[in-house]
């Protein structure tokens, strides 16, 4: 047992630092069951993981339905977490590119707001209403140091999509926090990691004291070991655990200086060459300086899960990559091009494989993180016994652009609220927003509709 109660909002702080701490025992009220105590108020979590292009269709839907199917191939990776799954078939996002003119900007953007954007070349970007990340983070971010974290792998792109008409600002944000501001997000795991756990502190960043080039668990370790003599055997177990943890995703950090000096050494004639590969820049930078796109992806992973484990959140969003990705997946066996190009397969066998390959590298990942999160305890329970995962593209075949049947999955119980072990399958142009409205009810948001929704989606709901 620990020696006292301390507070559910305890930090382990230093100069530049503040680190918040996963559920401990000695957070529990003094007389009360810890096991009764964490079943009744420990938080839920949601995440979203969005990936660009679609899938290839017959490589995605499982076989059977209901409690009784078979992962596909391209579900594969999920097959230890068969049990935490939701697999929904034939939900459309119904409100969004009622024009028929945009393969990618009108679904892209709308994917968790349900709303036809404005179509624009400027600045002026509307989606017509806030993303449903956004409002369950409106519900729980006060209790939090952040309402929610937003993480990408692509930059924010600007620039006019000539081919289409529409801003390229429309293709790099899923999480909308009004209808005209996407939530900004971090890309970088240093620039991640550092927004977690560092604090600026006027005056103290520069020169040799600068708390930026000293290790986060050597900067708060006074406090950790003073906490420490407090604690009981079980939380020193779990506190040893959590900073072990940190501790590993910091020392897989590359600082992106080291990208920025790789890159500015890089020839005209290296650069000619890329463009006529069509390799992008920054894909050859990550290859070549150490930071290939998997470590960089799993990084982020990491901290997002931290993150949650942390409770410095309880809303996280994902993107794989913007609208109209031409990631090069050329690291992977098999492929030999970039993602969107792919995508646009035209029936070719050889382009289908490769694009199958691409989406079960996806998946590889998306099992990463919830590996993560069911390794990661509260009480008796895993993380992913008490969260919500999202993951799902807003096309279902890059090649015709349908917002049709989308290819979505949920990972995770919400603390018993979902359903989950399921493959199911609803009649045909379902609204997507149905989901979300039983996602937020399984969050404890009492809301009866959202978008474009008709009713809730309660075969998902406990």
């Amino acid at each position: 047992m620990s020696k006292h109660q301390i507070s559910r909002r305890t930090m382990l702080q230093g100069l530049g630092a503040c680190m918040a701490l996963p559920f401990l025992e000695a957070m529990v009220p003094s007389g009360i069951d810890p096991a009764r105590y964490y079943e009744k108020n420990s938080p839920k979590r949601m995440a979203i993981f969005y990936f660009p292009n679609g899938v290839r269709e017959d490589k995605w839907t499982p076989k059977g339905w209901g409690t009784n199917f078979e992962l596909s191939p391209t579900l594969k990776p999920l097959e230890p977490f068969k049990k935490d799954l939701l697999i929904l078939s034939e939900l459309k996002n119904n409100l969004v590119d009622v024009r028929g003119t945009d393969g990618h900007y009108t679904k892209t953007a709308p994917f968790l707001s349900c709303f036809n954007i404005t179509k624009t070349t400027g600045a002026n970007i509307n989606v017509n209403g806030i993303s449903m990340d956004q409002l369950a983070a409106q519900h729980v971010g006060k209790q939090t140091l952040f309402p929610s974290l937003e993480y990408a792998i692509d930059p924010v792109k600007g620039g006019v999509d000539s081919n289409v008409g529409y801003t390229r600002l429309y293709g790099s944000s899923i999480s909308w926090s009004s209808p005209n501001q996407p939530c900004p997000r971090e890309i970088d795991p240093v620039y991640a990691f550092n927004r977690l756990f560092r604090r600026v502190i006027p005056g103290k960043s520069q020169g040799a004291e600068n708390p930026f080039k000293k290790s986060i668990l050597d900067i708060v370790m006074q406090d950790a070991k003073r906490l420490n003599k407090h604690l009981g055997a079980a939380d020193q177990n779990k506190m040893s655990e959590y900073l072990e943890s940190v501790r590993s995703v910091e020392k897989r950090l590359v600082s992106d200086d080291k990208l920025k000096d790789f890159e500015a050494n890089i020839t005209p004639d290296i650069k000619k060459e890329l463009l006529r590969l069509n390799v992008r820049i920054e894909d050859y930078v990550a290859l070549n300086a150490g930071v290939d796109i998997t470590t960089k992806v799993r990084l982020m992973m990491d901290i997002n899960a931290l993150a949650l484990w942390s409770d410095a959140t309880r809303v996280t969003s994902f993107m794989f990559g913007n609208s109209v990705s031409n990631r090069n997946f050329t690291f992977l066996d098999g492929v030999t091009g970039n993602h969107h190009t792919i995508s646009h397969h035209r029936d070719n066998a050889n382009l289908l494989d490769m694009y199958a390959r691409i989406n079960y590298w996806h998946t590889e990942q998306f099992a990463y993180f919830l590996d993560r999160l069911s390794q990661m305890k509260e009480g008796e329970k895993s993380l992913l016994e008490q969260s919500m995962v999202l993951y799902g593209s807003s096309l279902r075949d890059g090649n015709r652009h349908r917002p049709t049947n989308l290819p979505i999955v949920v990972a995770g119980q919400a603390g018993g609220s979902l359903k989950t072990g399921q493959n199911l399958n609803f009649p045909k142009e379902t609204p997507l927003a149905n989901l979300y409205v039983a996602m937020l009810q399984a969050f404890d948001i009492p809301v009866e509709r959202f978008g474009d929704s008709d009713r809730v989606l309660h075969e998902v709901l406990a």
